[in-house]
Parts: C-alpha cells; structure tokens; sequence
C-alpha cells in the first residue's frame, strides 16, 4: 500500500536540497514555485513517515503482548491510529484542485426580487468582507454598481490571501463553494405589511489569473470609455473614467467605474476579464476530459440555489451537502467558517470514494 509515495519522497528530498541552494533564488519565479510543490509534498511526507513507524510499533506491541497481556489494550490502540493514519495519507493523495492556492475575483449580483435582493447582495458582501477579514485575507473592490437603498445590484471584489498558504488553506481552496445562487427568506425592509418574502442575490467565484497563464490580445479587444454614473464624487458625470471592454473572440464583456481614474478601471477590468477567460479555458478543458467541477455553480438560476438564509428562524442551509445551523446572525458577520468546512469536507469524501 502507498508504493507511489516513496517516489514523492524522493521529490521532497531532492526539492529539500534546491531550496537550500541560494543560487536558485536568484529567480524568485523558480523558488515560488519549488517552495509550493515542497509545501504541498511535505505533509505527504511526514504522514507517511508516521504511518510506516506505526506499523513498526504495533508489531512490537504485538510481540509485548504475547509476553503481557496488559499490552493488548496498546495493540488496538495503534491499530485505531493507523486505521486514522491510512486515511489521512489516503485523502493526502487524492489529486488537489491546482487552483487552490490562488486568489479569486468574487461577484455578487442581485437577482430576483428588486431591492430587497440589492440589499441582500450588499449582506452577502459584508459577510465575504467580515469573512476574509478573520482569516487575514486582503479585500478590494474592483467595482461596484450600488441601489438606491444601499444594497448592490452588482460588486466585484477581488481577495488575496497574505504570504505563503498552508495547502488546502488558498482563497480558492476555501470559497470556490460558494458560487451559485443564494436565496434569503425575511421581511423587507421594504415591505409595509411584515409579510415575509423569497429572493435570492447570484455569486460568482474565479480564481484570478496571473498574467502569465492568460495571454490576451490587444487587437482582440474594444475599449470604450464613458462618464461614470451613480455616488462617487466629483469626477462622477464629469469625466470619461469609466472603461467597457469587450474581448472580441469571445464576446465576454467587462465594465468598470469604481475608481476615478481611466487607467485604474481599465487595469481593473483587464484582472476581471483575464480570470473569466482562465475560468472558461480550465470548464472547456474539463468538459473534454469529462470531469466537470461539481463544487462551483456558475449559473444564478433558481434550480441551482445552493445555500438559503432563513431570517424567522435564524437558520442557515447548504442543499449540496445538507448543512443546517442556528446561527445566521453570526454567519451573517463572517463567521463562515463552518458551512465552507462542510462543503470541504462532502467534496474531499467524494474525491476518495472516486479515487478508491
């Protein structure tokens, strides 16, 4: 059992030894990425290594017990350790997501129900911000289009995990499940009569790409430029700062008007666009390979809710893994903690029965 890790050893090993050469630092590009894949090996490693010692130590419990039978209550205490050991090593080696430790660009986009699902878009990205500010993620938003309540028709923010992420711990890694539609039960607070009302907000999460991964261009492009609408301040209806860019090929088109500056909403947009680009080649790639992502819902249609905040009775519920707690204020404030474990915890399940 686990032959194919003793080559992975060997990798670590050999990894191990580069890193500790300062030459090849001299290309930080390189020493990025021999650091992640020695991140990545390293808990393989070690799990490995104390699966193999347990063996060892229950054979010599073994050998203890036959001489003191006090020793055989020891026996099944290591072999219960080993069992646990297996099946870590087992999920260690089920093949990661390779987006996991990227950053992601996160939309939130009002949907059916008018205002009410403006204001509750706008919760949905309070609870995102209050999330990320807990794990100690940096925030930015790249573009905003408010309601005149205060809510948000449409916000894109972009969030960075600060310096090196443990693996399995990348923006990605953590919010790729909560792409889909979002549907909240509550009264109004435009509702006069307290009758209670369904409406639902659309989330979006790509991981962002870098430069490098997405080669756009410029002749595939149309850049327009037009006055900026809405709350911002001077600039707003005054200059042509706000930037539409449509990617000719395949018609994806991206609008931003957040920032006053021309250039800076224009730098915004190219991020937007290159990661909906990186988005649609890895579903393209996954739908040739037949093995489409189960975990990241990309349509705001109703069939496809995948979580619903039920206000009269302050409960929470994600339909994909059936999920269910009490506590939605708390939710509400970023403490999300706990439904993305869950929908961790069902996708990493189901990627071992597969791989078993």
């Amino acid at each position: 059992m686990f032959e194919a890790v003793e080559e992975l050893i060997g990798e670590h090993a050999d990894l191990e030894k580069r890193l500790a050469d300062p030459a090849v630092h001299a290309d930080q590009a390189e020493a990025r990425k021999l650091g992640k894949r020695y991140a990545e090996l390293t808990p393989v490693v070690g799990t490995y290594r104390a699966w193999k010692q347990s063996g060892d130590d229950i054979e010599t419990a073994r050998e203890l017990a036959q001489e003191d039978p006090d020793f055989a209550a020891e026996v099944k205490q290591l072999e219960q350790q080993r069992e646990e050991l297996t099946d870590k090593l087992r999920l260690l080696l089920v093949p990661r997501d390779p987006s996991d430790d990227k950053d992601v660009i996160l939309e939130v986009k009002a949907g059916e129900g008018g205002e009410e699902s403006a204001l509750f878009a706008g919760d949905l990205l309070r609870m995102y911000l209050r999330y990320a500010e807990r794990v100690g993620w940096k925030t930015e938003i790249l573009d905003a289009n408010p309601s005149d309540l205060g809510g948000y028709k449409d916000v894109q923010v972009a969030i960075k995990a600060r310096g090196n992420v443990d693996p399995g711990h990348g923006v990605w890694a953590r919010l790729k499940y909560e792409g889909g539609v979002h549907r909240v039960q509550r009264v109004p607070a435009t509702e006069s009569q307290g009758r209670i009302h369904t409406s639902a907000a659309g989330v979006l999460v790509i991981p962002e790409a870098e430069e490098v991964e997405v080669e756009v261009n410029s002749n595939d492009l149309r850049i327009d430029v037009y006055r900026s609408s809405g709350p911002g301040g001077q600039s707003v209806n005054t200059t042509d700062s706000a930037v539409r860019i449509t990617h000719l090929p395949t018609g994806l088109v991206v609008s931003c008007q957040n920032e006053k500056s021309q250039l800076q909403n224009k730098e915004s947009a190219m991020r937007i666009l290159r990661s909906r680009l990186l988005a649609a080649a890895q579903e393209e790639a996954e739908r040739e390979a037949s093995d489409a992502r189960r975990s990241q819902v990309r349509t705001v249609d109703r069939s496809e809710r995948v979580r619903t905040y039920n206000f009269p009775e302050n409960r929470i519920s994600d339909h994909r893994v059936g999920f269910k707690a009490y506590n939605l204020n708390q939710v509400l404030d970023g403490d999300l903690e706990a439904v993305i474990q869950a929908c961790v915890d069902a996708d990493s399940a189901a990627k071992l029965a597969a791989a078993q």
